[in-house]
């Protein structure tokens, strides 16, 4: 085994993506410096100083943690040259110019070390020209490594050789940015805007085409085109107004001044309207004004007929709602493809396009089309790539369609299908790997050390790898949970239930799970099927099935329910083996409660973790507040517990959600030993490892200790600053007396200041308020909102 270890990362140009990439790894603790030019006035780092500075205001936020903004070290091309030398990693990131790389590479050069890898995060320019001019020794230590925007939350990096970058460069590079930065990556062939921007932007390119055909306005499109066809909600238009609209006519310049031979060459033409929003000076969503701009709360969309902007909000048909609601990929195609609708005849136009596009140009832009399919779920935020939709709905079928079409004059190229899409095939992914047509063979998944971290890998339609919902066996399974093992001596808990909410069935799940691994485990991992693509931990407590109890039986029917969920996390705390949550997305209300009861958590950097249940009119009764009093209790180490109490009880009187596990660490949600892991596919891998360790150490279950409460004095100091924010208008009386009962039990209310109770105490003060205030009318408004709309209702 031989370690690849990134000590220090430089990046050059510290614009809008050098300096997201350097938050990023600063985010993964890897030490950063950040160049730019000299500025001409002020201090001489003004410019990347300026950057930083930026990085703290934007959204989303590049930086997990605002307080790692100083990490990043600053410095310019005329002073700090020498500090390359301790780079291990060099990535340029300055504007898409060939000759401005050349002269900064010809100044780099001199001062890169000896076995420094150099990279540039260049979006299309040819990698090859990139290099021209460099040693041989620099040439075989350069590629492009090109990151999507914003860098922290696109998966997907491309990696792009030369034909003279040594393989091993590559592999080392990709594990760092799988692992260390959390990233997918997918290999590129140098070819003009790789492989993710050459298909997505086609697209772009392609939607907009057919929509003037057909006479679709952009509002329309957009509501067709983002999540009802299971891609980013930003649809087509809205999507180029956040890139910027000058950057993407850079990226179609590219494709005009490069792919002059392509089929597709005509399809590449500027669009007239880009061409005259640009010339506006109407950038996109920076300038405040492209395809849509906002006045005053309306947002308005631009008629290309009058070249300005009018009232939006037009949607899809109710029809094509309908269609695209179709559970079987065939059946929705078909409807699509025999539509007379004009909408619909659309969405079947830009798939065909799409299928016609990537079928022609697999083999001159990628290895396999497993990577054009990554590429597009991983950077343009698709759920399925195109390879995927057309293996689902019916190879043969769509093949013969999209001749047909290609045959009518109907497709925007005339170049034929080729050969290899008619050999019989039902598909481009299988078991053993997926299609290429340069090597004429199914290509199996890399299998690099880096990916033995993957419990499961990204699953694509049809190559039939083992998944978390199936895998394993499976020692017990209901309609709320999975307990299940993979022969390794630790047992893992998974929720069924949507987006894992927390009720019966998954209390008693959690019941079972723990008895079953005190007895013939080393540990249990809680972990969800759906981890590493965007599902949640836990969106807390299922009120849906409250309802039925509350209707019957009334509060009183309630209270049961709530004393087993507490009785679970506490059985969870203090189990003989050792408990691990492995997070990721959401984990709020009681999911929050959940993960604060397990001995450890290993959480993604994309956890967003909150004890929110004051939206809904509550406080947090699932041992919450309880776990505030102790670890504020725990924190002080004999001092003032206040003072260490205050963050706790803000964070859950507010229902304030960390935008990051990290920030969760400074809430007090995840311990500083917690385990971040930045890429969610490994997820698993390292819990299990964490609770293997745990119980070889010796595990033992923690101590059950009184708790030290801060008493009447802690409840009049927090009770008089709620009483000048209800006081000065800034949260109402229900809100008031939400706080006070949070202060209430995290403070112990009416008893002297240091009193000793135990955690059953606060439990019970906890559930009594709890249930009171599900009696009270406010909340139940609060509670029928949420149910009615998915969103908090003020009162």
């Amino acid at each position: 085994m031989s370690n690849f270890i990134v000590r220090k990362v430089a990046v050059l140009g510290a614009g809008v993506m050098g300096a997201q990439i350097a938050a990023h790894c600063v985010n993964a603790k890897v030490p950063v410096i950040l160049f730019d030019l000299p500025a001409k006035e002020g201090p001489k780092n003004g410019i990347v100083l300026r950057a930083v500075e930026n990085l703290k205001k934007l959204s989303p936020a590049p930086l997990a943690n605002v307080d790692y903004a100083p990490l990043i070290e600053v410095a310019n091309y005329e002073d700090d040259l020498e500090k390359l030398k301790d780079c291990d990693l060099i990535i340029e990131a300055i504007a898409e110019r060939m000759d401005w790389k050349h002269d900064l590479y010809k100044k780099v050069a001199p001062h890169i070390a000896a076995n420094t890898i150099f990279a540039s995060n260049t979006s299309g320019l040819s990698i090859t020209a990139l290099s021209e001019g460099f040693a041989a020794d620099l040439k075989a230590r350069f590629c492009g490594v090109h990151f999507f925007n914003p860098p922290r939350y696109m998966h997907l990096v491309e990696l792009i050789p030369t034909a003279a970058t040594k393989a091993e460069i590559l592999d080392q590079l990709e594990g760092f940015l799988t692992s260390t930065l959390g990233k997918g990556v997918v290999r590129a062939y140098d070819t003009p805007n790789f492989i993710a921007n050459r298909v997505g932007i086609f697209g772009m390119l392609a939607t907009m085409h057919e929509a003037e055909k057909f006479g679709l306005t952009v509002d329309v499109v957009d509501d067709l085109t983002g999540s009802k066809l299971g891609r980013a909600k930003s649809g087509t238009f809205r999507t180029a107004d956040v890139v910027g609209l000058d950057t993407m006519a850079h990226v179609i310049a590219t494709m005009q001044n490069t792919l002059q031979d392509d089929p597709f060459f005509p399809v590449y033409k500027t669009p007239d309207i880009l061409t005259k929003l640009i010339g506006g000076g109407a950038l996109g969503q920076k300038a405040g004004a492209g395809f849509y701009k906002k006045v005053g709360k309306d947002i308005l969309r631009i008629d290309p007929a009058k070249a300005d902007y009018v009232a939006g909000g037009g949607k899809a048909d109710d029809l094509i709602g309908r269609i695209l609601k179709e559970k079987d990929p065939a059946k929705r195609m078909k409807a699509l493809h025999d539509s007379t609708n004009p909408q619909a005849q659309f969405l079947w136009a830009i798939f065909r396009d799409a299928f016609h596009y990537i079928a022609v140009h697999l083999e001159s832009i990628a290895d396999n089309a497993r990577d054009i399919d990554f590429a597009l779920r991983w950077g343009f935020g698709w759920n399925n790539g195109p390879f995927e939709t057309w293996q689902a709905a019916g190879w043969q079928q769509i093949a013969t369609w999209v001749k047909e079409d290609i045959d009518a004059g109907k497709a925007l190229s005339n170049a034929p299908l080729p050969a290899w899409v008619f050999d019989g095939r039902n598909g481009v992914h299988a078991a053993d790997g997926s299609w290429s047509p340069k090597q004429k063979k199914n290509i199996p998944r890399s299998h690099l050390p880096v990916y033995q971290r993957q419990a499961f890998r990204a699953a694509l339609v049809g190559d039939n790898g083992a998944n978390g919902q199936t895998a394993g066996t499976t020692v017990f399974e209901d309609e709320s949970v999975r307990i299940w093992h993979q022969d390794d001596e630790v047992l893992i808990l998974s929720f069924k239930t949507k987006m894992h909410v927390i009720g019966a069935g998954v209390t008693a799940g959690i019941k079972r799970a723990i008895e079953e691994a005190e007895q013939n485990y080393k540990g249990l991992v809680i972990w969800h099927a759906d981890a590493a693509e965007g599902g949640a931990f836990s969106a807390g407590a299922d009120l849906q099935s409250m309802l039925p109890l509350f209707m019957s039986g009334g509060v009183k029917a309630i209270e049961p329910e709530v004393v087993k969920l507490q009785q679970a996390h506490q059985a969870l705390k203090y189990a003989n083996v050792p408990v691990v949550a492995a997070v990721a997305g959401l984990a709020l209300g009681g999911g929050c409660e959940l993960l604060l009861h397990a001995a450890k958590r290993v959480a993604s950097i994309e956890s967003y973790i909150g004890l929110v249940e004051v939206g809904v009119g509550l406080i947090p009764a699932g041992g919450g507040l309880k776990e505030a009093a102790a670890r504020a209790a725990n924190d002080a180490r004999g001092n003032d517990i206040l003072q260490f109490l205050k963050n706790y009880y803000m964070n859950a009187a507010t229902a304030a959600v960390s935008r990051s596990a990290l920030e969760a660490q400074t809430m007090g949600y995840l311990k500083s030993d917690d385990i971040i892991v930045f890429n969610a596919y490994e997820l698993l891998h390292i819990a299990k490892t964490q609770a293997r360790a745990m119980f070889d150490a010796g595990y033992r279950a923690p101590r059950k200790a009184l708790v030290p409460l801060t008493g009447k004095y802690g409840l009049a100091t927090i009770g008089a600053q709620l009483l000048n924010m209800r006081d000065g208008g800034f949260i109402s009386a229900h809100d008031y007396k939400l706080g006070m009962m949070i202060a209430e039990v995290v403070s112990g209310g009416d008893i002297e200041q240091g009193s000793l109770v135990d955690e059953q105490w606060l439990l019970d003060h906890e559930r009594k308020a709890f249930m009171e205030l599900l009696n009270n009318p406010k909340t139940q408004e609060r509670i029928m909102g949420m149910m009615q709309t998915g969103k908090p209702v003020r009162n």
